[in-house]
């Protein structure tokens, strides 16, 4: 649309929800609110608090609309979750926080429904990971509540529709290890239509769709223009993709980092996924299936660092690399490579706090090592989010992967992602993929023995 330069992006992450003013002229975030994204405890089940999130977000629109205009609004959010509308369009039953256990009480059951990976590229993940298997014990747990449900929502066009009343889905949310879409066909997945939920979902529309300007009652409360344009929005792994399918040539990977690391090939080898290592088809913006893998290294690195900062020394690094302090996987159990395997360290001693620190480093390099590993990828390597700040894990998965590392440490790959669903492409040159140099053996060989030790696992 012309005229659109600076975007109000809506992030909502597992971890923290923030508004950010993306300037499309120069391909950045200049602004941001953030904070904190708790799911509340009480009623029926852990669920997400949308009303404190709406009230974070009229407020954070009002206050970055003083600094300047905005042109218009987008959004993206975590994936495995969605917004269950009765008729009156309020909340049929709250938003469930998808770490919740209650899916998993009728497992047996939805197994024996559930479509193949082959269709749906979505692998049988714990908690209430799975999309479907939500739905299916929500139907299952609250049949009254559930029979009134008129519209099922992905989550980032749940924001979208409370901005601008335009109810949608679209496919980067509904491929995002749901079980509810058939990535190679396009369409629902047999599990959608098996339950009868067809008419229940909203019209599949493009991300980069204007669904229409803000509901009346907005602009009083926020202070935008009656006539900006909401954008239908993004799954926040799509969305820090999206830029670089629109600068780069294949192959290349992006590893986007936060509460979850996601690898994601595009143009690599071709491989078999295996879905009991956390494998799984993601759908990009223009709709083509990715491979992809994941872990929850975020999680693990706060778990791992609590409470010592992760400071380290050069002293600390030597000591790690010549004693081969190693974690082996997995802290975070239940997703992730090596879904089933208990951590534990590897070393004569125990490991001081800068030592924990490297090593934790390393571990999140080679787990996201793995994940690229297992989803073909080849090419140069994109990072993005948190980690692309940590040296110590950019070099470590240089060494592990033998290939070019591109930490994006300025760059806010969902915001930027979201975006550009405005319809502008991501602006300079594309980034070129030197060759690495050459590897430091003690580098090398400390990722040759941690995988040899992790491959039976």
């Amino acid at each position: 649309m012309a005229g659109i330069r600076h975007i109000a992006v809506i992030d909502i992450g597992k971890t923290n929800a923030k508004v950010a003013m993306v300037d499309l002229d120069t391909v950045a975030e200049i602004a941001v609110r953030k904070t904190p994204n708790r799911p509340a405890a009480g009623g029926l089940y852990p669920h997400h608090d949308v009303d404190a999130i709406w009230s974070f977000i009229l407020a954070s629109l009002k206050a970055l609309g003083r600094e300047r205009k905005i042109d218009a609004v987008s959004v993206t959010t975590h994936g495995a979750t969605a917004a269950l509308l009765d008729a009156g369009g309020g909340l049929a039953l709250p938003v469930l926080d998808y770490e919740h256990d209650g899916p998993a009480t009728v497992r047996e059951d939805y197994e024996a429904v559930r479509p193949a990976f082959s269709e749906t590229g979505s692998p049988p993940l714990p908690f209430g990971l799975n999309l479907g298997a939500q739905l299916f014990w929500q139907s299952r747990a609250f049949p009254g509540r559930f029979a009134e449900v008129a519209s099922i929502l992905m989550y980032p066009q749940y924001w979208a529709w409370r901005l601008c009343g335009v109810a949608a889905n679209e496919v980067t949310s509904l491929g995002c290890h749901t079980d509810l879409w058939n990535p190679n066909a396009a369409r629902y997945s047999s599990l959608v239509d098996g339950m009868g939920w067809q008419n229940l979902f909203a019209p599949v529309t493009p991300a980069a769709a204007a669904l229409g300007p803000i509901r009346s009652d907005i602009p009083a409360r926020t202070g935008l223009d009656p006539s900006t344009p909401v954008f239908c929005g993004i799954h926040d792994s799509n969305a820090s993709l999206l830029p670089h399918l629109l600068s780069r040539r294949p192959p290349f990977a992006v590893v986007s980092t936060g509460t979850w690391v996601v690898a994601m090939a595009v143009g690599g080898a071709a491989v078999s996924l295996d879905p009991a290592r956390d494998t799984l088809i993601n759908v990009n913006a223009m709709g083509a299936p990715v491979p992809s893998a994941r872990f929850m290294g975020g999680r693990e690195y706060d778990t791992l660092t609590a409470g010592d900062g992760g400071d380290w020394s050069a002293a600390d690094l030597e000591s790690v690399l010549g004693r081969q302090i190693m974690l082996m996987p997995s802290v975070q159990q239940g997703s992730g490579p090596f879904p089933r395997s208990g951590s534990r360290w590897i070393g004569s001693g125990e490991p001081s706090a800068g030592e924990r620190a490297v090593a934790a480093a390393f571990y999140l390099a080679l787990m996201t090592a793995t994940c690229l590993d297992l989803i073909g990828a080849e090419g140069g390597t994109i990072v993005e989010g948190p980690f692309a700040r940590n040296a110590l894990y950019a070099d470590m998965l240089r060494a592990a992967t033998g290939r070019p590392v591109l930490p994006q440490p300025g760059q806010a790959g969902t915001s930027i992602g979201a975006a550009l669903l405005a319809g502008k492409p991501a602006a300079g040159p594309m980034a070129a993929d030197e060759p690495p140099g050459r590897l430091d053996a003690a580098w090398t060989r400390y990722a040759a023995e941690w995988r040899d030790l992790t491959r039976d696992l």
